[in-house]
């Protein structure tokens, strides 16, 4: 395959995926009140990296914002660290996949050099999606035992007093079981977001290193 289509390839899925990391990072529905078994449905809770929100029937919306860094668990600030890498990282494998590409000529650059920057680009990609992944992996990880836990133990209350699992992972606010009048959460939007951007990132990453080495096979042929 030729190294400019597996270059501009890898450009747009991992620009794409960079987009797709962004929205995730900023949207608040990372998880959503479970309402299986609710009796009243008129507010919708959802929760976020940034802020907790609500919303109710008629339309009113309000968002807590979740500022500081010690009323939260190690591993809610990792899931935030995470992704915050995994945004820079994309969008300066972007930029330099951007002049890095064949089809772009700037100032005479020679191949080689374009070749380096596409591995480069390809590597940040593939450190970005896969940082994307586990930190939507790991946010999931909690919600799921949180749920298990709130599920199968009707005397576990309190809203967590601080967070998820018991680790403050939120300040305030319950994220327990549906049994005894205690919300439970599920998966949200932005966690599928997240996975489907950090795949499409590693992607990108894959076929900008294998651009990279026919664009080294090309160099030593001429």
């Amino acid at each position: 395959m030729a190294p400019a289509v597996l270059q501009n390839g890898g450009f747009i899925l991992g620009l794409v995926g960079a987009v797709a990391l962004i929205a995730a990072t900023i949207m608040n529905n990372w998880s959503i009140k479970d309402r299986q078994g609710d009796v009243v449905t008129s507010v919708y809770t959802y929760r976020g990296l940034w802020r907790d929100c609500e919303t109710t029937s008629s339309g009113f919306n309000e968002c807590r914002p979740l500022y500081g860094l010690l009323g939260f668990s190690g591993m809610f600030q990792a899931v935030r660290a995470l992704m915050i890498v995994s945004v820079v990282l994309s969008v300066l494998g972007a930029l330099i996949s951007v002049f890095s590409l064949k089809c772009l000529t700037m100032n005479s650059m020679a191949d080689t050099t374009k070749a380096k920057m596409s591995l480069a680009a390809g590597i940040m990609f593939i450190i970005a999606g896969v940082c994307g992944i586990a930190g939507a992996s790991i946010y999931a990880n909690q919600i799921v035992a949180s749920f298990k836990m709130s599920t199968y133990n009707p005397n576990y209350g309190g809203g967590y007093g601080g967070g998820m699992m018991g680790e403050g992972m939120w300040m305030g606010g319950g994220m327990g079981g549906g049994m005894g009048g205690i919300p439970r959460y599920t998966f949200g939007p932005a966690l599928f977001v997240a996975w489907i951007g950090g795949g499409i990132v590693v992607v990108g990453g894959i076929l900008k290193s294998v651009a990279f080495k026919e664009m080294v096979k090309d160099e030593k042929s001429q």
